[in-house]
């Protein structure tokens, strides 16, 4: 008996643990969190009905090109919003299928809207080290900037006083930034 729970156990976590692999998409899939992107593609499917292929796209260029959601990632996210009956999905001719929300998505994007408005404005901060980046000269003085600071504070051995001394640079940089016209 105690064998047969153990199993059951083991193939419980077993089941749990694939399930959320499959959703994983591999490391990238950090950019939303758990449930994050059921909302961003009501969001999307609020503004008009679309397909697989176009909302992956459209999240691309939501995030500026920083996440590409993979149809392993998207279609599962699709079949749950079509179990929940948050959306319909429809054969068109060709096959492509055709995905729209429901009242009851709309409802329910409704009573999400302020955890949309976090997820965006988090999009919106991740946008902007994006842009940063893009810049080859910012780029390699962010990285240096990076370098410098984890060589001075993590491998040496650094005081108080140092600490204070190089927060105050840090901090005269940034108010120096936000002068400038």
């Amino acid at each position: 008996m105690r064998h047969h729970h153990e199993f059951d156990r083991e193939h419980h976590h077993h089941g749990r643990g694939g399930e959320h692999h499959h959703g994983g998409g591999g490391r990238r899939q950090r950019f939303f969190g758990h449930g994050e992107l059921r909302v961003v593609i009501l969001d999307l499917l609020s503004r008009n009905a679309s397909h697989g292929y176009e909302i992956i796209k459209e999240i691309e260029t939501l995030t500026q090109g920083n996440y590409t959601p993979s149809p392993g990632v998207i279609y599962p996210t699709l079949d749950f919003l079509e179990d929940q009956q948050f959306i319909t999905i429809t054969e068109e001719d060709g096959g492509r299928k055709k995905i729209a929300i429901t009242a009851i998505g709309e409802q329910w994007l409704e009573e999400n809207s302020e955890h949309l408005e976090h997820i965006q404005e988090r999009i919106k901060a991740r946008n902007v080290g994006f842009e940063l980046r893009k810049n080859p000269q910012m780029k390699r003085a962010l990285e240096n900037f990076k370098a410098v600071l984890d060589l001075k504070v993590n491998q040496g051995e650094i005081s108080a006083a140092q600490l204070k001394q190089i927060i105050g640079v840090i901090d005269r940089a940034s108010l120096e930034i936000s002068q400038l016209d």
